[in-house]
């Protein structure tokens, strides 16, 4: 059962992903890690039209400074935005660790992520189809404690 489950999600995501290159498929990836953690707020619920939302957003806004104007393009729900101001910051994250991230392929990867939920929401049905995918392609459980907690390692001093 694992075993075509792992095919079907393969079998959706294959078209999304296979005209990218290596350095755009990193950032697809770094992308949906961001989507994974996402917490939305109190009773917002996420579903994969916010993440076409938001990846539509930021993707539309990069684009737009390429051409060298400054324009902030904002998704319609409020989910949408928070994901997409959460995509922002660690893409910025990211660069001023000295990571150079080239606009052009920023955007590819995010119009990816944008056409892989749509679509799946589509053959799928469900609203949530692409995010359950991509928790599962990451083996991230919702409600799961962050990861930097998991990291962070205790002390093996043993006091009496």
């Amino acid at each position: 059962m694992v075993k075509r489950q792992q095919e079907r999600d393969v079998a959706l995501l294959l078209p999304t992903i296979s005209h990218l290159t290596e350095r755009q498929h990193q950032l697809f990836f770094l992308v949906h890690s961001v989507i994974a953690q996402h917490k939305p707020e109190a009773l917002s619920k996420l579903v994969d039209e916010d993440v076409a939302e938001a990846s539509a957003a930021v993707a539309a806004t990069v684009e737009t400074a390429g051409r060298g104007v400054l324009y902030e393009h904002r998704p319609a729900s409020l989910p949408a935005q928070r994901l997409a101001r959460e995509i922002t910051a660690t893409i910025e994250e990211v660069r001023a660790r000295g990571t150079k991230i080239y606009d052009g392929e920023l955007a590819i990867a995010l119009r990816s992520i944008e056409r892989g939920a749509r679509e799946t929401r589509k053959q799928s049905g469900e609203d949530t189809a692409y995010i359950a995918l991509v928790a599962r392609l990451l083996h991230v459980r919702r409600g799961q404690a962050p990861a930097d907690d998991a990291a962070k390692p205790t002390s093996s001093l043993i006091l009496p």
